[in-house]
């Protein structure tokens, strides 16, 4: 009996082996990781996934540490911190690293993807490594696309029920020359603004309105200061996870593993709950007192019309091989 002990207790000592030297080259880290929506929004919650994994991965000798709301400033000043080492992580529409890379451009294209599946495959596949690899040589290491959803139209002033509706509206954009050119296209004034400030000059009606999806709308609380929401799906959104090139450098590999595997799974479970909460935001939009309108297919065939002068100019400039390489993607799943 006392041999079987043995046995047992040199068994499971031989087993814990592995994990004990793989846990003697994690050394402590401090990550700071910024984004732009509150904890509870799906971003929050993939960030917050993503925390625990790697504190339960590093066995507590790498923890991160969340700052959400814009706390550490907006998107682009995020980027910069990041490049700078200041900042270890971020999560941000992926089409606001065309500062650093144009060809990321054109995940802001208008009414690219049909669904989120779609975008999916796409992030994951070939095209989107291979975006994320030209982030490099930037300062920046690209790791997966979570979801943010399709984008939609809010504003005080009336509801939007047609495409010339949109028209003379003073509507904040991403800062991205393509979100500029995309809403002057459709008629409206629009305004570069940092995320951070967006609610204040909604409240002071300092701009009539801004476009998001609608978990972020209303994680945000847009409600509060906004009327009308209309569902106009015009830009889905993927968001990359990028991490500091610096901070990337100094890891090991047993790190970074623990990085990656982290992210990857955080990834799963940060879409679907994007994707849960979707419909619900806007049930929930409703109920808040937002009017809720749709245009229909033939006002959509407006707005698709109006913005193709800004894709033919956005090809020219992201490349036409670079929009032809993601169109061919897109034939291949649409067949």
């Amino acid at each position: 009996m006392k041999l079987v002990r043995r046995t047992f207790v040199a068994a499971a000592v031989a087993a814990l082996l592995p994990v004990v030297a793989q846990a003697a080259d994690i050394r402590e880290h401090a990550i700071k990781f910024a984004f732009q929506n509150p904890k509870e929004h799906p971003q929050g919650q993939g960030a917050q996934k993503f925390a625990d994994l790697v504190a339960q991965k590093s066995g507590g000798k790498m923890q991160v540490k969340l700052y959400a709301s814009g706390q550490l400033g907006g998107d682009v000043q995020t980027v910069s911190a990041l490049q700078g080492g200041t900042i270890e992580m971020t999560v941000l529409n992926a089409g606001i690293l065309q500062s650093q890379v144009k060809e990321f451009a054109v995940y802001d294209f208008p009414f690219l993807f049909n669904s989120a599946q779609e975008a999916d495959a796409v992030t994951d596949g070939m095209f989107g490594k291979n975006l994320f690899a030209k982030l490099e040589p930037k300062g920046l290491v690209g790791l997966n696309y979570w979801d943010l959803g399709f984008r939609n139209l809010t504003n005080s002033k009336r509801p939007i029920n047609k495409a010339d509706d949109i028209a003379g509206l003073k509507i904040r954009v991403i800062q991205s020359p393509i979100y500029v050119d995309i809403f002057n296209a459709l008629g409206a004034n629009a305004t570069p603004m940092p995320f951070p400030e967006v609610y204040p000059a909604l409240e002071q009606k300092a701009i009539d309105g801004h476009e998001n999806p609608a978990t972020v709308i209303k994680a945000n609380k847009i409600y509060e200061v906004q009327k009308y929401l209309a569902l106009t799906r015009h830009i889905y959104n993927p968001q990359a996870l990028i991490v500091s090139r610096k901070f990337w450098d100094k890891l090991n590999a047993d790190e970074r593993a623990v990085i990656t595997e982290a992210a990857a799974q955080a990834t799963t479970y940060q879409r679907g709950v994007s994707r849960t909460q979707a419909d619900i935001a806007v049930d929930d939009l409703k109920k808040a007192g937002m009017q809720v309108t749709e245009l229909p297919p033939a006002e959509i065939a407006k707005l698709r019309d109006k913005v193709k002068p800004v894709i033919e100019k956005q090809t020219a400039i992201v490349g036409a091989d670079t929009v032809a390489a993601l169109q061919s993607e897109l034939a291949k799943l649409r067949k």
